[in-house]
């Protein structure tokens, strides 16, 4: 039996919101985010020994806003749709992320989530090969980790990062490649600035490669 046919889905927020980076920027849509990832344990604690160290998501446990655990795909997807307006227009979407999505997201969960009426995004740092059925699919390397997935929608890579550079997948099968400039708020914000000064100009030069700005940050949203 696979990790993904029969499981307990531990969800640590779900909420309505506006993409803020990427190709996506300013589509409406539910976020589902995952509790749980394989590179680091979300505890600060961890933070130094862990493969990825800049990571500025809060995904431990599952009490967030419209959090919690789920015992079957339909429950879940269910719950992701309660989400959505009720007004007309507009095309329901659904972004999986996390922590790491694809712990949990598989055949069973994307089928529920389409029964519903739910396009689905996913945001995964390629480390676990995506199931079939995703509608968009946001890859971004993190650290030493191993890239398992090698194509997709969109690659967005943290920039800069020590172990990874832009040129290392210039020849990746992804329609789309974005930089987005690291946020060390949770350690050091001084160099913030200057990370979205190095990815700015590295656009300039290299232009198979598009800005990627977390615009929600900027207006102060989930």
């Amino acid at each position: 039996m696979s990790q993904n046919s029969t499981r307990i889905y531990s969800v640590k927020e779900t909420y309505l919101t506006v993409q803020g980076e990427g190709a996506q920027t300013g589509r409406p849509a539910v976020f589902l985010r995952f509790a749980g990832c394989n590179l680091w344990s979300g505890r600060e604690k961890d933070r130094a020994t862990a493969v990825c160290k800049f990571c500025d998501t809060q995904f431990v446990g599952t009490d967030g806003p419209g959090g919690g655990q789920f015992k079957t795909p339909d429950a879940l997807a269910e719950h992701v749709m309660s989400f959505w307006p009720k007004t007309p227009g507009g095309e329901p979407w659904v972004v999986c992320t996390g922590g790491e999505p694809l712990l949990q997201l598989g055949a069973p969960l994307i089928a529920a989530l389409h029964k519903v009426g739910l396009k689905i995004a996913v945001e995964s740092n390629g480390t676990i090969a995506a199931p079939e059925g995703i509608d968009w699919l946001t890859v971004s390397p993190k650290a030493s980790a191993p890239l398992v997935q090698k194509s997709g929608d969109e690659l967005k890579l943290v920039f800069p990062q020590v172990e990874n550079h832009p040129e290392d997948f210039t020849d990746l099968d992804f329609k789309n490649f974005y930089l987005q400039p690291r946020d060390d708020s949770l350690t050091d914000s001084s160099k913030n600035a200057a990370h979205a000064q190095a990815a700015f100009e590295y656009c300039l030069r290299h232009p198979q490669w598009k800005l990627s700005v977390q615009t929600h940050k900027f207006i102060g949203v989930p």
